[in-house]
């Protein structure tokens, strides 16, 4: 079935979904780009307080990782046809980026209990931002997991192209972010 889908869609050229999404992809990263580049012209500019991330940091990046793979299993399992593995790794994944979002909020807590706020520095502002703008991302893919899981407990369990292409789309978008934040989070703990 896998096969033919593939077929199916190479015939008849790009998923207008996934060229969209393609191009929100791209709009993205030039964004968090204008936001890593700030953020080096400005550390060069003097008056840049160091200081390490909060080891929360560091766990829900380990967590969206995780995620990312349990992502690539749930797609892999629907379109196999496994339909209890398929809900299972479905709910997992929306737990997961759950658990990545409460981190986050948690690291960012830690920050403001060590003195570092959107005041006091701007290396500490920088942090919130592209965090936190991150973390906006990351509720919109859950959004996204939350409409797949609609679809996966509400309708009948039936691997059709359209419900492959649009679970596919949900993982591109979900892989994006993580990926994403890796490069962010390796950006902001190694570039000081």
């Amino acid at each position: 079935m896998e096969l033919a889908v593939n077929h199916m869609e190479s015939k008849r050229g790009i998923n207008p979904l996934k060229f969209a999404l393609w191009i929100s992809l791209a709009s993205i990263s030039m964004l968090f780009a204008g936001f890593m580049s700030a953020y080096m012209v400005r550390q060069a500019a003097g008056n840049w307080f160091e200081f390490a991330l909060p080891w929360y940091f560091s766990a829900s990046t380990m967590i969206i990782v995780t995620s990312s793979v349990i992502a690539h299993l749930t797609v892999e399992q629907f379109k196999r046809g496994n339909e209890r593995t398929y809900k299972v790794y479905l709910v997992l994944t929306l737990l997961l980026g759950t658990a990545f979002v409460v981190l986050q909020y948690l690291g960012w807590q830690a920050m403001q209990a060590a003195g570092i706020d959107l005041k006091a520095n701007p290396s500490g502002a920088f942090v919130y931002v592209i965090s936190g703008v991150h973390v906006a991302h990351v509720l919109a893919g859950l959004a996204a997991w939350c409409v797949a899981i609609v679809h996966g407990f509400g309708l009948k369990f039936k691997p059709t192209r359209n419900r492959i292409s649009r679970l596919e789309i949900t993982a591109q978008y979900w892989h994006f972010v993580d990926l994403l934040w890796v490069v962010l989070f390796l950006f902001l703990t190694y570039y000081r």
